[in-house]
């Protein structure tokens, strides 16, 4: 707001846009560029915090608030220089406007997270654990409010202060939270999910508090006032229900999945949101409340409000909500902190923020039977703080009911307590995420009526037709042992709206999520379904939402606990129409070596060429020839394995080509104490080929070659007369010399690196198989029978 200049008169408005620099005009006297200076710096400023926070498992929300504080009087504007140049009192007015705009789409997208049905399902416990995590810090916050108005505020409302006070303490900050799980992986954590539902719990009530305050907080003397607002703020909310629900729905019905959401429908709703904005600022609760209520009332149901959501997170969320920190962060100045008097008081409000949400989440989880830790675990998450807590604040200065000094001191307890939160609870909680011990890790087994367990991983829609036809090639004959794939979604957790959206859904879904209450209308999911008619198959989908760095631990505990015996991962480059490998990110090449390092199973790693088509082939017209090259070693035995497995579909041929050097050209070892390895080696292959060949599973349908080679160009050459195959299956860590000069992508091995290779083939998919290890691997072996009830606990559950 412009202030009286010396004259008296208030200052020039400032103008749109300048003539330009070659006019003898300073850009930043004119408000369009100046505003985009200021986007630019608070965007670059922030961005830069959040990455220098990551390695401290900080949510970007922190580096926002520490950014919005050192932009202002604070830190940079002590200079009065940079102060009058880049945030001149004359421009915080568009600044603003700009900022709460940002804020009111923001709080739009934040009541669309938020779903009510899910809130009418929260448990007594949850529902217990919120009402005691807000009133003990309720009551807390009325106490703190008579100390603070009695030394450094005095001369407040008293009943306005106490409603703000007692709102700013006992609130959780709820996508910060879901941040702070989801990164920690604890979402699916019976600690997660109670956590989840008491912070829907109490958002609701924080905006109820929070709307209470601004009605007590008006200007006017009359009592009677903040009746008429309160009255006419539910007039509102249930206005929205009769009459701005029903238009929504009517939008959302006319938006069939798989077709794009009209336009016309998209500018409905931002007009509806900026309407009813207006019309809770025209009643005196603020324009925030009447952008969350439409949030909340739109329909959750199919894809309107996902693309409602992808139309303006992106804008709102990178460019126009870091302002409004910018803006809360220029009202804050730490310096009005001075004396033993105030920074007491400061840690005095840490403190009893701190006791009230934990003694009272404390509490109330061991009166529901609650484990201490995890109930203690469960007060440091309570206590998350957030943007919701900056909006009250800069809404209580607005009002004048907070001074500079309280202000600022209630900024840095919301800092201070959302800080410490990823370190006190990763001191405090630290679940054991393994499962119980299993037996069968590998496709190789001598029991083969065992049910053989595959979590299947992809990326998008362009991997599914080629697994569905593997786990199609995979399942055999039906009248031996039953196949169970796991189909796993590997999704990045983003900084998006969406994204916190996605996790606040798949607390009910199990590890990391899978669907049990509602019928998905995911695509991948309807792929999925469509498949489940299969006999002696079961496809549970499911989806892990991790940052790409850590989604390997989410791959490898999902194996162990679903007692997998491989897990199929898509390779990182997919085929072009030309014939070339293109890589999708470095990111899911480096995915793909951590899997291969710590899983607690055999991987197989999928180069897909289109095995099949573009489509899901049905039983009757499988037709495919599958190719094996057999070397030696372990993961040759278990690529054969599979291979043996899948040659029991009536509609595959496989062809096992055993390779045999003349004179030790292809073999690894050297002379010495390792020709005793490879002797012991060369007379397991020997007694696994054997076996294999006796096998009834093959038939008329398995072709055995033996092929002499005396150089890596024979290999080269044998390989390439069997490239019109479909598929190969091959191990990655085969006994022979590298068959490429290329280093890269050393998890495919010798083989592998030459068969995925465009020049090799540009038609037959590749699978490379890394068998699992267990002499390297000394957690204890147990009976699977024995984990069958642990199993059926868990809840899978058969699309």
């Amino acid at each position: 707001m412009a202030t009286p200049n010396a004259t008296g008169n208030c200052p020039a408005a400032m103008k749109a846009t300048s003539n330009g620099a070659f006019q003898n005009e300073n850009p930043l006297d004119y408000a369009l560029p100046l505003i985009i200076l200021q986007i630019c710096l608070v965007v670059v400023f922030t961005r830069l915090l959040a990455y220098l926070l990551k390695p401290l498992k900080q949510p970007r929300v922190i580096a926002e608030i520490i950014g919005g504080i050192l932009l202002g009087p604070t830190a940079l504007g002590r200079s009065k220089v940079y102060l009058d140049t880049i945030f001149p009192e004359k421009s915080m007015t568009v600044l603003d406007t700009l900022a709460n705009i940002g804020l009111l789409f923001f709080l739009f997208l934040v009541g669309l997270e938020l779903d009510f049905a899910a809130i009418r399902k929260t448990g007594k416990k949850s529902l217990l654990i919120a009402l005691a995590g807000i009133s003990l810090p309720f009551v807390i916050g009325v106490g703190a409010s008579f100390i603070l108005s009695s030394t450094i505020s005095k001369g407040v409302h008293q009943l306005p202060f106490i409603v703000f006070m007692g709102v700013a303490l006992s609130i959780t900050a709820f996508p910060v939270l879901a941040r702070i799980l989801a990164e920690l992986k604890l979402l699916t954590t019976d600690v997660g999910r109670m956590a989840m539902s008491a912070a829907g719990v109490n958002d609701i009530a924080a905006w109820i508090f929070l709307a209470l305050a601004i009605a007590l907080s008006g200007n006017d003397s009359s009592s009677l006032v903040p009746l008429w607002v309160l009255l006419s703020g539910s007039g509102f909310v249930i206005f929205a229900i009769l009459v701005i629900k029903p238009i929504l729905g009517f939008m959302a019905k006319r938006c069939p999945e798989g077709e794009p959401v009209k336009e016309l429908y998209v500018c409905v709703t931002l007009t509806l949101v900026l309407a009813a904005s207006f019309l809770t600022d025209t009643i005196g609760i603020h324009a925030l409340f009447g952008a969350f209520v439409v949030g909340i009332v739109t329909p959750k149901q199919g894809p309107f409000c996902r693309i409602l959501t992808e139309k303006i997170e992106d804008l709102v969320s990178g460019l126009l909500l870091p302002l409004y920190f910018a803006s809360s962060g220029l009202k804050t100045d730490v310096t009005t902190i001075r004396g033993a008097q105030s920074w007491g008081l400061l840690v005095l409000v840490i403190l009893t923020t701190c006791f009230g949400k934990i003694v009272g989440t404390v509490g109330a989880s061991m009166l529901c039977k609650v484990p201490f830790r995890e109930a203690m675990a469960l007060g440091v998450l309570m206590n998350t703080k957030g943007l919701v807590e900056l909006i009250v604040l800069n809404i209580g200065k607005d009002r004048k009911v907070l001074n500079d000094q309280v202000f600022a001191i209630l900024v840095l307890m919301a800092l201070v307590t959302t800080f410490i939160t990823t370190p006190l609870l990763l001191a405090i909680y630290k679940p054991a995420r393994k499962g119980a011990p299993y037996k069968h890790r590998t496709i190789q087994r001598k029991d083969h009526d065992s049910e053989l367990r595959i979590l299947a991983c992809f990326h998008s829609t362009r991997n599914i037709p080629t697994l569905i036809n593997m786990i199609e090639s995979s399942r055999g004959t039906g009248l031996k042992g039953r196949l169970c794939v796991y189909a796993m979604h590997l999704m990045e957790l983003s900084e998006r709206s969406s994204a916190i959206a996605m996790v606040h859904k798949a607390r009910y879904n199990g590890l990391p999520i899978w669907n049990k209450i509602e019928r998905s209308t995911d695509q991948m999911v309807i792929a999925f379904e469509g498949y489940q008619h299969l006999r002696a198959v079961a496809v549970r989908p499911m989806t892990a939402i991790s940052d790409l760095s850590t989604i390997h631990e989410d791959i490898c505990t999902s194996a162990h606990q679903k007692r997998v015996a491989m897990i199929l991962l898509p390779f990182h480059k997919h085929q072009r129409m030309d014939g070339a490998m293109e890589s999708i990110g470095h990111a899911f090449h480096e995915v793909n070596k951590r899997v291969l390092q710590q899983a607690p199973c055999s991987v197989g790693i999928l180069v897909d060429r289109g095995l099949g088509g573009a489509s899901h082939v049905v039983a009757s017209e499988v037709d495919y020839k599958i190719v094996v090259p057999f070397f030696g070693g372990l993961d040759d035995r278990e690529a054969l394995a599979y291979g043996m497995k899948m040659v029991e579909h009536p509609g595959i041929t496989l062809t096992i080509l055993k390779f045999v050097a003349s004179r030790g050209t292809l073999k690894r070892f050297e002379k010495g104490e390792e020709e005793e390895d490879e002797k012991k080696e060369k007379e397991i292959d020997e007694d696994f080929v054997r076996e294999l060949m006796n096998d009834p599973r093959g038939n008329e349908s398995l072709a055995y070659e033996e092929r002499v080679v005396e150089s890596k160009e024979d290999v080269r050459a044998t390989l390439k007369a069997t490239s019109k195959c479909n598929l190969f299956v091959v191990g990655r860590n085969a006994a022979v010399v590298p068959l490429v000069n290329s280093t890269d992508c050393p998890e495919l091995g010798p083989v592998g690196r030459l068969l995925s290779s465009s020049e090799f083939s540009t038609t037959a998919s590749v699978l490379v198989v890394q068998g699992y290890d267990s002499a390297a691997d000394t957690r204890p072996v147990v009976e699977d029978d024995d984990y069958e009830q642990s199993s059926r606990e868990i809840g899978d559950s058969t699309v």
